[in-house]
């Protein structure tokens, strides 16, 4: 079973210094319809201006993925860590038994643009972590984050595989599905063709209950998509 979630039918919310689009429900925006999928339960297209920023606020039990699409993004947390997570780089704040932070756009002349993702864990009240990665922007498909780190992957604390794929104009690749998983994609750039549906930015694929998955760019663009891989 393939659904398609087109980009235009996420929730939205405009505070001024934050735009920000919902795959799932998330805040005050409520679809008992959208409410996450598996373990995956926000994803957030998040537009932040110049020089504003979440302030500190608290999670607890929860896995957080940011990833960078444009700018950069000021983290500083309660575990000691100040750092800048610049564009094309993944960050994973593991919450646990609760940490506080704050993320800021460390511009103050060009907006900010990242996804904000996160995943329940399968296993809770674990102490706080923090991972940062960049990994080579290269063609094919790149694992960013799995259960043991393997293959040097940030390691999640679920059963849970994220994925970057860059496919070049004229490409596709053949996704086998392992019996009872899911998988999810987000559209990150570009487009891309798969049964039964097209994807373009922003859009959301649900994938259950099939063998394998054939992704194809017949475009002269170079196309971006994000695959999880939920059980």
């Amino acid at each position: 079973m393939i659904s398609l979630r087109a980009a235009n039918e996420r929730g939205h919310a405009n505070f001024g210094w934050l735009n920000s689009r919902h795959s799932f429900s998330f805040g005050q925006y409520h679809d008992p319809d959208h409410t996450g999928y598996s373990a995956l339960k926000v994803i957030n297209d998040d537009i932040v201006m110049p020089g504003a920023g979440f302030e500190t606020h608290g999670h607890r039990n929860m896995e957080i993925i940011s990833y960078v699409l444009s700018g950069a993004i000021e983290h500083q947390d309660s575990e000691g860590n100040r750092l800048v997570l610049p564009a094309g780089e993944f960050q994973l704040m593991s919450a646990g038994t609760g940490i506080y932070h704050s993320e800021h756009n460390a511009s103050r002349e060009k907006s900010l643009r990242f996804l904000q993702i996160w995943i329940d864990p399968d296993i809770i009240n674990t102490p706080p972590g923090y991972q940062q990665k960049g990994f080579v922007q290269g063609e094919g498909l790149t694992m960013v984050v799995s259960p043991d780190g393997r293959d040097g992957s940030l390691q999640i604390r679920q059963d849970v595989f994220m994925y970057r794929l860059i496919l070049p104009p004229e490409a596709s690749l053949n996704r086998e599905i392992t019996p009872g998983r899911k998988l999810y994609l987000h559209q990150v750039r570009g487009e891309l063709m798969l049964p039964e549906a097209i994807l373009c930015p922003g859009d959301g694929l649900k994938i259950e209950r099939q063998h394998d998955l054939d992704i194809v760019n017949n475009t002269d663009q170079e196309a971006e998509v994000l695959l999880f891989d939920l059980p």
